[in-house]
């Protein structure tokens, strides 16, 4: 099923994909968009006509279609399996409000990390359960650990819960955090529980015998229940976990093209400014799966309603790119989502 899914959101980016440069190019002929487009999923060679280039579209589209038409063929046993599950409410009329109240694109995680949290360990358990959670730089590890801290069941199952970093697991630090438990431990007396969960953040490879030192200073004082969680990109932490590791990865070029039309446009059906659809889904594309770097771009295209604007935002945004490229060797986004210093424009200078 999950595999059908996805090959549902490729079409729909494919078909998003052909119906936006179709518009561009009729665009072009009119001298209103001027900008060649480019399918990610589709590598050209360079000097294929433009005949050429539309065969191998339509050739796409109906694999496309081909698939499509598969999948309705045994559509009846996913309605099956869907009609299982309780019923969502009604879309809003604005997709904020819907976006607003999740973690787009990682239900999947947020729920496995929940379920390691709400799991009750048989009684007289001794090991503490650890989960690590693994993956690149800036792709929402430890936005997906807060997001389902702030969880109302994961708060009343927990009486505290505490961020830590690797360099709280050094020697001179471990009695602080020992008074902390022994203390928490008495006042949880006078409660059920008193369990604690206790997330450590990752930057780099963690030492392996300052952990073991840290938790089994953790045992003696930590009540049976408690819990930790370990982020870092290394997955040298997977040999940490009692359970099975949590691998987060950047989101597909179908979900984040997703995300980026949907904050854009909002309420606003893309349908209606197909000539923005396109710049949208162009500028998108030269975001390389940036979701530091959409944030602030989709505030100034929401801001800037206007086709002239885009085309200008479009235009510095190649520019940036291909300047970065030619000076370091690399596409800026790649240096944010390595958490590294990028040297960039101000939009404002260049408009």
């Amino acid at each position: 099923m999950l595999q059908q899914l996805e090959m549902l959101s490729e079409a729909r980016y494919m078909h998003d994909t052909f119906r936006y440069q179709s518009h561009s190019e009729k665009d072009t002929k009119d001298q209103i968009v001027s900008h060649s487009f480019s399918l990610s999923k589709v590598n050209y060679q360079k000097g294929i006509c433009s005949s050429n280039r539309k065969t191998l579209i339509l050739e796409q589209l109906q694999e496309a279609l081909d698939n499509l038409n598969c999948m309705i063929l045994d559509m009846k046993e996913l309605v099956v399996f869907m009609s299982s599950y309780p019923h969502l409410y009604r879309q809003p009329y604005s997709m904020h409000l819907l976006l607003g109240n999740c973690m787009f694109g990682r239900q999947m995680e947020a729920e496995l990390v929940l379920n390691f949290l709400l799991h009750t360990q048989p009684h007289g358990a001794e090991e503490l359960e650890v989960l690590p959670v693994v993956g690149p730089g800036r792709v929402g590890k430890t936005t997906l650990v807060t997001h389902v801290c702030n969880d109302e069941r994961v708060r009343g199952h927990f009486s505290e819960i505490m961020f830590l970093s690797d360099h709280d697991l050094k020697d001179e630090n471990l009695s602080y955090i020992g008074e902390r438990c022994v203390k928490k431990y008495q006042t949880s007396m006078l409660n059920k529980h008193g369990r604690m969960l206790v997330i450590v953040e990752v930057a780099g490879d963690i030492n392996i015998d300052e952990w073991k030192r840290f938790y089994a200073a953790s045992k003696w004082c930590m009540r049976n229940g408690s819990k930790f969680i370990i982020t870092s990109r290394s997955d040298k932490i997977t040999k940490l976990g009692t359970v099975r590791a949590v691998t987060m990865k950047y989101l597909s070029d179908e979900a984040y093209w997703y995300f980026f039309k949907t904050l854009t446009f909002g309420s606003t059906d893309p349908m209606m400014h197909q000539r923005m659809a396109y710049l949208a889904m162009e500028i998108a594309r030269m975001m390389n799966q940036c979701l530091l770097g959409a944030t602030g771009t989709i505030c100034v295209l929401m801001n800037n309603f206007d086709i002239r604007y885009w085309c200008k935002v479009l235009t510095f945004l190649r520019g940036l790119v291909k300047w970065y490229d030619s000076k370091f060797g690399e596409d800026p986004c790649d240096a944010l989502n390595q958490n590294r210093s990028a040297h960039l424009w101000r939009m404002e200078s260049h408009f």
